[in-house]
């Protein structure tokens, strides 16, 4: 019950930064995407935000080898670059880039009401079911 309680007030909190620095606001990041024209550094200055964080929670963890509540910490990445992983980053990227929006921002702004970010919640599931329901993965996997 601990783990679950903590794991909401972490997804509360992120999702108030989120709101804060306005990243649920696509003509926010549209606007750091678009380096040619009226470029807007601010998700520059939250990213570094972010891995600032992120790397205190790393040091702090060093030579631990269990969660503060439990369960294991996750191990490194393992490094392998292949097609599927460069086409999901570039699908990811070019969505991102048209719509304004990726998962984490999307399901905190529809807490505010935006329409578009139940359009894209709603794309999204339906991508991902879509995704589920090929024949070819149920080869592959």
């Amino acid at each position: 019950m601990l783990r679950a309680l903590m794991a909401l007030a972490c997804g509360l909190m992120f999702s108030a930064g989120l709101i804060v620095s306005d990243m649920v606001n696509p003509a926010r990041v549209q606007a750091f995407l678009d380096i040619a024209g009226d470029w807007d550094p601010t998700l520059a200055f939250v990213m570094g935000g972010a891995v600032i964080v992120a790397a205190l929670g790393w040091w702090l963890a060093r030579g631990r080898q269990t969660a503060v509540l439990g369960g294991a910490l996750p191990g490194p990445a393992a490094g392998r670059i292949d097609a599927r992983l460069v086409a999901g980053a570039v699908l990811f990227g070019t969505g991102w880039g048209l719509v304004g929006f990726c998962p984490g921002p999307a399901l905190a702004a529809l807490g505010t009401g935006r329409t578009e970010a139940w359009i894209f919640m709603a794309a999204m599931l339906a991508g991902m079911l879509g995704w589920q329901m090929l024949p070819a993965r149920a080869a592959r996997d």
